[in-house]
């Protein structure tokens, strides 16, 4: 990596290949989207893409502003007063510091408030507990966010740049959270080829100003209160550009592809076209899965993995379009449900529920508080899967099963055999 001087903006050249955990990859891509306001507060397991922006902003690789705040609710705050204000906009947090933003994530949504959030996804205490697990990635389900999920530091960095390009998109202007595992890819460094500074400015473009509270030529107010008169029509003209957002992100996607090579999809698959057992996951996993179902292959066990690249909005119809042809499939969910299925299982039940469709469908609870999930664990889900198939029926006689977990066998929703 090295550095030139051009005038009085300093341009940061790049190796083609670097090596970086995933925080360093969030912030060089928010380096390179030209950010104007990053407001934050610090959290493990997040606190160094923030800091990766401070440190290029402080030495003048990006002309912007961070502004450190008291907590995570004043920096959500203040990315919605920096973003009303016309300019482009984006934070990081985990965990419990989601869990204090909520209010205003959905002041964001509400608003159209177009913001960038870089998720390192990371277990709800209580107990305390730094690790990666999904919960708060689940905990903005229904915060009417665009929600992308990353594997590795490169797919982060790549998803970032497209979610700005997304969020500010004049048919979409919804804020995006892009997910990543907590340490597992935000401490772990890995090969990512970056683009050039111009590139990546080039593919994200210059921000575009809608209803800027500094335009006094067109004076506007947000935030507004509504009630039972036009509150309903503003909910459904969101959750419309909200679910018609698929189009632009599959757009964005493809001209990523067209300056980088590589291709991203709304739901990610893996020898899935003729297999009889499919297994669903996100994050980190989703790479282990695929490393265990190239192992089973080679033992002539028709298995494949899936993964929604897209978590939110849920992809139903690819969800129907893809699993038709399974005899099981497996939901794997890195949350603890609360006394209810987890999320995937309820996003792809519902997808089947009035189709001709009738895979054996079960839910695997795993990897909590960053507990490991191994080829041999992985290799059992998907043999016990395979015999259930051959049985016709859930042999251990429950729709959900906690994997990994010490202690008695834990398993509940009990089905007729």
């Amino acid at each position: 990596m090295s550095t030139l001087k051009t005038g009085n903006t300093r341009v940061m050249e790049l190796r083609t290949v670097e090596v970086w955990d995933g925080n360093v990859a969030n912030s060089h891509a928010l380096r390179q989207a030209s950010v104007d306001v990053v407001s934050a507060y610090p959290i493990t397991p997040s606190t160094g893409t923030v800091e990766g922006y401070a440190s290029h902003n402080a030495n003048g690789y990006v002309d912007g502003e961070m502004i450190m705040t008291e907590s995570e609710h004043a920096a959500m705050s203040g990315c919605i007063g920096a973003a009303a204000a016309g300019a482009r906009t984006a934070t990081a947090t985990s965990s419990q510091g989601l869990a204090l933003m909520v209010e205003t994530l959905y002041q964001a949504s509400g608003m159209r408030m177009p913001i960038v959030l870089c998720l390192i996804n990371r277990a709800l205490a209580a107990p305390l507990n730094v690790n990666g697990d999904h919960s708060d990635m689940y905990l903005a389900n229904q915060s009417g966010w665009i929600s992308i999920d990353a594997c590795n530091p490169e797919e982060s960095y790549d998803l970032v740049l497209c979610a700005f390009k997304i969020a500010e998109h004049k048919d979409v202007r919804l804020p995006v959270i892009v997910n990543q595992d907590g340490f597992l890819t935000s401490h772990k460094a890995q090969n990512v080829r970056p683009l050039t500074d111009e590139a990546a400015h080039s593919f994200v473009g210059p921000y575009l100003e809608v209803n800027s509270m500094l335009n006094f030529d067109t004076p506007v107010t947000h935030g507004v209160q509504t009630e039972s008169d036009w509150h309903f029509e503003h909910k459904a003209k969101q959750n419309d550009a909200m679910m018609k957002s698929t189009k632009v992100i599959e757009e964005v996607f493809a001209e990523f592809e067209k300056v980088s090579g590589r291709k991203y999809n709304m739901i990610e698959k893996h020898m899935t076209d003729d297999a009889d057992v499919i297994l669903i996951c996100m994050g980190t996993t989703y790479e282990t899965t695929c490393v265990t179902a190239d192992k089973l292959r080679a033992e002539g066990k028709k298995v494949g993995v899936m993964m929604p690249r897209l978590f939110r909005p849920t992809q139903l119809d690819a969800f129907v379009k893809e699993l038709s042809h399974a005899k099981a499939v497996v939901c794997m969910d890195r949350s603890a449900p609360g006394g209810q299925t987890g999320l995937l299982y309820n996003d792809v039940a519902a997808a089947l529920f009035n189709t001709d469709s009738r895979p054996l469908l079960s839910n695997v609870i795993y990897g909590l508080g960053g507990r490991d999930i191994n080829v041999e664990n992985l290799s059992g889900i998907f043999n016990d899967a395979l015999a259930d198939v051959e049985a016709g029926k859930l042999l251990n006689g429950a729709i959900q099963q906690w994997v990994g977990v010490r202690g008695p066998e834990l398993k509940y929703y009990s089905v007729k055999g």
